[in-house]
């Protein structure tokens, strides 16, 4: 069974991964429709795209540890019709409040089958080389599908409503199920292992705490007061974390892991990867939409250069990874991935085309470090360890994702506000200063000449504050390279690899 349908399983295994990861980004095309739907202020937004990836993101150390104790096909199955519930509940929402409920029951479907995805692979595929395209193949499917989101909800809103993007979650997931349940073999656990729920509380607790503190930073009438108690309370908790992780028998998260160099450095490339690629897209697909007008449709297809870049360049990297090492797939991706962001800077006020062709360098830049990646968090750890380590890097992607909403769409919202200046008496209320959604709704309600002036306004105030978004991106990718060059001293991964095959 593990020989003969080894290939079938990574392909059940790669389908779920990729609604999985979709999810992160799949609403970024719907919403303005869905901001006008649901009347959501600029804070609910950021909390609707937000509250699956963090939530997911603080419950995979407790579902790592639980996939070891219980078995990885079992918290696997588990998940699937959790999985599916939640996406009938979310496609549904009639309010932004059930909405982002709805998202957090979708993250716990997500997080009980996220572990098992990786950590199966690796059980799954016994010869080397063949684990190493595997892990290639699954890290092309996870940028693929981060990358690709916004172009399927794009594709879905040119013939159906916003809640269509949750939609299409439920009858993959319901063929997911069959096909597990006969093809994927039943891989032991380790009954002994403990759970720890204390930890999985401190976890989620710290993560919600800094992330609420990033958020309220970006608001025009901010409460420093609440940006204080949030941060100081998450950081406390995450500092307890750490201390109960180190001091524990069975952690959660070993961070003796951390010691090597080939591994933290896959964990930092894919948090930052995931930081640029999401924050990016979601401004991108927003300026798309409310700046230049263009359809849901035309949006998603204007950056489908990403996904194919990334999926190219990440398939690549894969079979050139043994030969060229982890330090310089790594060092070139991002140092093509900066390129693409400086390109894009550039042309984002020309035409589409221009667009399209930095893009293809972002994405083509990312696909390479993001599969290195990937390789260099699972081949640097013990085989007994496969959960947690799994656990730990979907928590870098899900973590990633929630700092690129949280910082450069937070940067977004922050730049915007500031950067908009109205004549007095245009507007009444700060409702167009809250985010450029708002600001067009208004000028609807208004005559043909002050319609013009605000949008006029509204959307230059956005462009200025897109082009610091991107300035913040270049700087981050600028100093994970200056970073990543004295971590990665030794090409580790080409060594691992050749002396393993």
């Amino acid at each position: 069974m593990y020989v003969k349908n080894r290939w079938l399983v990574l392909a059940i295994i790669t389908s779920t991964l990729f609604l999985i990861i979709i999810d992160m980004s799949v609403l970024y095309t719907a919403l303005p429709r869905l901001t006008q739907a649901l009347d959501a202020t600029a804070s609910q937004k950021l909390w609707i795209v937000n509250a699956y990836p963090l939530v997911v993101a603080c419950l995979l150390p407790g579902a790592g540890m639980l996939s070891d104790r219980i078995g990885h096909k079992t918290l696997f199955m588990s998940g699937l019709p959790v999985f599916a519930t939640a996406s009938l509940c979310a496609a549904y929402s009639p309010s932004a409040e059930i909405l982002i409920a709805s998202r957090v029951f979708l993250a716990v479907g997500a997080a009980m089958m996220m572990p098992a995805t990786l950590s199966i692979v690796r059980h799954v595929f016994t010869n080397p080389r063949e684990r190493a395209l595997a892990i290639g193949i699954w890290s092309a499917v996870a940028s693929g599908a981060a990358a690709l989101g916004p172009v399927i909800g794009g594709v879905l809103l040119a013939h159906f409503w916003w809640g269509s993007v949750f939609l299409i979650n439920v009858p993959v997931v319901l063929v997911a199920i069959v096909f597990t349940a006969r093809y994927i073999p039943r891989i032991e656990g380790d009954v002994k292992r403990p759970c720890d729920v204390i930890g999985s509380l401190m976890i989620m607790i710290g993560l919600v705490g800094v992330i609420y503190a990033l958020k309220e930073l970006s608001k025009i009438d901010a409460s420093m007061m609440a940006v204080a108690v949030s941060g100081l309370t998450g950081i406390l908790f995450m500092g307890l974390f750490v201390r109960r992780q180190t001091r524990s028998a069975h952690p959660m998260i070993d961070f003796s892991l951390f010691k090597n160099a080939g591994f933290s450095a896959g964990v930092a490339v894919a948090i930052v990867s995931m930081i640029v690629l999401i924050g990016i897209e979601l401004v991108l697909t927003q300026r798309l939409q409310l700046v230049q007008d263009l359809s849901p449709l035309r949006a998603a297809l204007t950056i489908l250069p990403v996904p194919i870049a990334s999926a190219l360049s990440s398939t690549l990297a894969g079979m050139m990874l043994p030969r060229l090492g982890e330090r310089r797939i790594i060092l070139g991706g991002l140092t093509l991935t900066a390129l693409g962001i400086i390109c894009l800077a550039l042309s984002f006020e020309n035409g589409l085309l221009y667009q399209m062709i930095a893009l293809f360098i972002l994405g083509f830049g990312l696909g390479g470090p993001v599969t290195a990646a990937s390789t260099a968090i699972m081949l640097n750890t013990p085989e007994e360890k496969a959960g947690m380590v799994a656990a730990i890097e979907d928590v870098s992607w899900e973590l990633g994702g929630v700092l690129g909403v949280t910082l450069l769409g937070g940067l977004m919202t922050a730049a915007y506000s500031t950067l908009l200046v109205l004549p007095e008496g245009l507007v009444n209320g700060m409702k167009a200063y809250d985010s450029l959604d708002e600001a067009l709704l208004i000028a609807r309600e208004m005559s043909q000449p002050y319609a013009t002036m605000l949008t006029e306004l509204a959307r230059e105030a956005f462009d200025r504050a897109f082009r610091l978004v991107l300035v913040g991106a270049t700087v981050l990718v600028a100093c994970s390279l200056v970073a990543l060059r004295y971590m990665l001293r030794e090409p580790e991964i080409r060594q691992q690899v050749g002396a393993k095959s």
